[in-house]
């Protein structure tokens, strides 16, 4: 059973944000029209047409209230409709050009009033608000299939933070390691970046509607040893074979690059990452007890031969 605390925090926000829309304004964007008509009006400007039924069902009205606000904009010469040939109970819905002329008007609007709040924020501000804006449509978005397909990318300025910050997160809830291993990822990435070459260097993002949700990185060892390092793939897009997909372009670069071996380092609590590396045709060649990062662990080292 949720808390209540959390269910709460949920209405809090639920409050601040219509209020931060103007949701309950009988005049959205100084017009004569609530929000919900300028919502009807455009999801029909921007489809070019649209069955009332469509709308009906895609914006969860009733078709009564429906009924009323396409009623006034014809009163007032937005649209204009004719019969749905698939469906005479309905009807196609268009834009006139006073309509589309008001249409675009509204967006002019709606995206100066989101500049004059972004305009306020600090430099990088904006970026976070939309990326928990993408978290949350993400996260309560019931349908995997509605997710984009995920992309691998090569890193860019704040995705190694991004990785210290996430698995640091990560391993602390899921296995209740300290600070210390968030101090190793740390020290990791950062000499990753101190000592980057592109020639033997590589880290890879993985990506899924525009969020960060997994990463891995090879760096030189010496002696002709790469190391595979930092392998996490987020819980929100587990099942998609982003592990072994992460794996697999480790193994091709550290080749291309003129690697004779590949190595890393791992626990074997780690079941999911280590029957990847064994899949790959990684073999065992070392193990340890540790407390490094507090609970008492097996450490393992796995190399491949290239």
């Amino acid at each position: 059973m949720m808390e209540f605390a959390t269910i709460d925090a949920v209405r809090d926000f639920n409050r601040f944000y219509t209020n931060f829309l103007g949701v309950l304004n009988k005049a959205y964007l100084d017009s004569p029209y609530a929000l919900t008509d300028v919502r009807v009006l455009f999801e029909i400007g921007s489809r070019g047409g649209v069955a009332a039924s469509t709308l009906t069902r895609d914006l969860h009205l009733d078709p009564a209230y429906l009924s009323r606000i396409l009623k006034r904009f014809r009163e007032d010469g937005l649209v204009e409709t004719k019969p749905d040939p698939e469906d005479l109970r309905s009807q196609i819905i268009t834009v006139t050009g006073k309509g589309r002329a008001q249409f675009h008007e509204f967006v002019r609007r709606s995206r100066a009033e989101i500049a004059g709040h972004f305009d306020a924020l600090a430099i990088g501000e904006p970026e976070r608000v939309v990326e928990a804006m993408q978290t949350i449509r993400a996260v309560l978005n019931s349908s995997a299939n509605a997710m984009p397909a995920a992309i691998i990318r090569a890193h860019r300025p704040g995705d190694i933070g991004w990785i210290v910050q996430s698995q640091g997160r990560f391993y602390s809830e899921e296995f209740g390691w300290d600070m210390r291993f968030e101090g190793l990822v740390a020290e990791v990435a950062g000499k990753f970046l101190s000592n980057f070459n592109p020639q033997k260097d590589r880290c890879w993002i993985a990506e899924r509607g525009g969020l960060n949700v997994g990463s891995v990185m090879v760096a030189d060892g010496g002696d002709g040893i790469a190391k595979l390092r930092l392998l996490y793939v987020d819980k929100a897009a587990r099942g998609l074979g982003l592990g072994k997909l992460l794996v697999g372009e480790c193994i091709r670069f550290a080749r291309d690059a003129g690697y004779r071996q590949l190595s890393l380092w791992t626990n074997d609590i780690l079941d999911t990452a280590r029957g990847i590396y064994i899949q790959a045709g990684f073999r065992l060649v070392s193990e340890e007890k540790h407390r490094m990062f507090g609970p008492e662990l097996n450490g393992q080292t796995w190399v491949l031969d290239l």
